[in-house]
């Protein structure tokens, strides 16, 4: 049997179609809560959930157990409530997805110090974690099941399969006020949905832009063990199908780059040419021993630049399904990339883009995940940072890479030029500078 709570989260998702306007990025969509009769756009959104209330509802609505155990309640019974067609499923409107949940900053105190920097801002590795739950969040708001009765438990299980990109505005967040997050599905495959997810601040009288981001979701059976089929997408205007053809795009651009990557073909003609001048600028071409490597000024060799951390995957961190969270791996990624960053340039570097976030395999609880941060590619006053986050096993002292996260940093003034010494440092080299050409809008992927 269901449990109470769990029956009152589909309810709350059902009446959550009784619309109030929100305005985000440029789009009007309706929330499900009503406003307050005061006007004021801050009481309107303050009266709505905030992220804590989503991550107690996720909890109740898949029927979890609350507190860590080891081995969890099984959900298998739910296989049944899975459909065996999308044809099973009605079509989906964008709207039906929309969310919007506050982070209330302005009146805690105590979730305060745990957004507070150094500067009085906000870390941004904690809103990470909160998109990450929120964008699994709108992907079960997507989903309407026909076979699922309100009393019962969602048969799905939602993961994160990686962040297409998120782009960073100039606004600096402050540590004391409201941050909203809102967000919808933007395309859909058949058990895959893209949510983009926006991120704004509340300072004087009006929201503040402060980010933008693409999330790729996938749907899974009640056990996690196979891909489960989800809604279609239906655009109701033009507006939703540029949109929706957006979403589409950037699955082919995923394709195409996979199929382009250095581990499958060589590097394209332009890029031979960065290598070999690169090469040919750290030897003297008079000396036929070309195997004497000299540096050249104002640079570093990428391979004397790296900086690691080990963590242990708490309880604490785990995510909804009992593996470590990817929200967690995300802010920990995103801080030792500052750092390295911060250490390499000798500035405090402002975040610009995080791309190309994978999650190769699920990470257990328990596990020693070793991060690793490497300066992959600059230019002029901006750097391109790549971490890998690896779980070692000290039985076997084997290590599995199961993450790599992509950042683009700009700094106050020029950055020494990273240069490959070695081969597969190059490869780094070239794949660093397709991101930074991609997400700096300069060119193609490859």
């Amino acid at each position: 049997m269901a449990s109470v709570s769990a029956r009152n989260v589909f309810k709350r998702l059902i009446l959550s179609n009784k619309c109030k306007k929100i305005n985000v990025y440029g789009s009007t969509f309706c929330t499900g809560r009503n406003t307050r009769s005061t006007g004021s756009t801050q009481a309107a959104v303050e009266d709505d959930l905030t992220i804590a209330d989503v991550r107690h509802r996720l909890i109740n609505y898949m029927g979890l157990d609350r507190g860590y155990k080891p081995l969890q309640t099984s959900r298998s019974h739910l296989l049944s409530l899975l459909p065996t067609s999308q044809d099973e499923l009605p079509p989906r409107k964008m709207n039906d997805s929309f969310a919007s949940v506050i982070i209330p900053l302005k009146d805690d105190e105590s979730l305060q110090e745990k957004y507070v920097t150094l500067k009085g801002y906000v870390r941004l590795g904690r809103l990470l974690e909160d998109m990450d739950i929120f964008a699994v969040w709108v992907a079960h708001k997507h989903i309407h099941n026909p076979k699922q009765k309100p009393e019962d438990n969602t048969p799905y299980v939602i993961v994160t399969v990686l962040v297409d990109q998120i782009s960073f505005t100039s606004y600096q967040a402050q540590h004391n006020a409201n941050i909203r997050l809102s967000g919808h599905v933007s395309w859909v495959g058949s058990s895959s949905m893209e949510i983009v997810v926006w991120l704004e601040q509340f300072a004087h009288g009006h929201w503040e832009k402060m980010t933008k981001a693409l999330f790729l979701m996938a749907a899974r059976n009640s056990t996690n063990d196979s891909p489960a089929l989800v809604n279609s997408l239906v655009p109701e205007n033009d507006r939703e199908k540029e949109i929706l053809l957006g979403g589409e795009s950037r699955k082919k651009r995923r394709i195409q780059f996979q199929q382009q990557s250095l581990l499958k073909v060589v590097p394209n003609t332009e890029e031979q040419k960065v290598i070999h001048n690169t090469f040919l600028q750290t030897v003297d071409v008079r000396d036929p021993t070309i195997h004497k490597r000299v540096l050249p000024s104002n640079s570093m060799w990428m391979d004397e630049v790296s900086y690691s951390s080990i963590i242990f995957g708490q309880p604490e961190d785990r995510n909804l399904h009992n593996k470590i969270f990817g929200g967690f791996l995300m802010r920990n990624a995103l801080e030792l990339s500052w750092m390295a960053g911060s250490l390499y340039s000798k500035y405090r570097p402002e975040l610009l883009h995080i791309s190309d976030i994978s999650f190769l395999k699920p990470v257990n609880v328990g596990s020693f995940i070793n991060m690793h941060a490497h300066v992959v590619y600059t230019e002029q006053n901006y750097m391109q940072i790549i971490v890998f986050a690896d779980v070692f096993d000290p039985v076997s002292s084997q290590t599995v890479t199961t993450n790599s996260f992509q950042f683009t940093y700009k700094t106050p003034a020029d950055v020494l030029r990273i240069i490959p010494r070695s081969y597969s440092d190059a490869m780094l080299y070239i794949d660093g500078r397709r991101t930074f050409q991609h997400v700096m809008g300069l060119g193609t992927r490859a």
